[in-house]
């Protein structure tokens, strides 16, 4: 599975840790971008990752920006996409546990890299329970 991710400059140096995190793991990374810490607009790094979301159904990407909310906001506007704001590792989990999210969304600015590295392990690894939930998840979109 490729692993699409993307960030505006306040997330840039933990984006950069997470690939070179996840391709230790074996993961291969499509990095989306920004690539610096220059100021940037978020919207534009995640179009590209949900976008590849949308053409790749039962992968999972990431996200992150200061406080992870710009970037997830802009990924849930396209279809299909539920990108799940997460500051620990159990809401990581319970985002794809219960409701199938296939994005996480990281506040850069109020997590240490461990934690995200955390998160984004068990984001990974953490498959739908279904059941009950995916009724729920199927009334999401409109």
């Amino acid at each position: 599975m490729i692993i699409p991710i993307g960030s505006d400059h306040a997330g840039f140096e933990t984006k950069q840790i997470l690939i070179t995190h996840l391709t230790a793991l074996g993961y291969e990374v499509k990095d989306y971008g920004c690539y610096s810490e220059q100021s940037i607009d978020y919207p534009d790094y995640a179009h590209p990752v949900a976008a590849h979301i949308e053409a790749n159904p039962g992968s999972l990407g990431i996200l992150l920006c200061g406080s992870g909310n710009g970037i997830s906001m802009t990924a849930n506007k396209h279809q299909g996409i539920r990108c799940a704001l997460c500051w620990t590792p159990e809401i990581a989990e319970l985002a794809r546990l219960h409701n199938d999210a296939n994005i996480i969304s990281l506040p850069a600015r109020f997590i240490t890299v461990d934690e995200a590295k955390e998160m984004v392990n068990v984001f990974l690894n953490t498959a739908f329970e279904g059941g009950r939930h995916a009724t729920r998840v199927a009334k999401i979109s409109c």
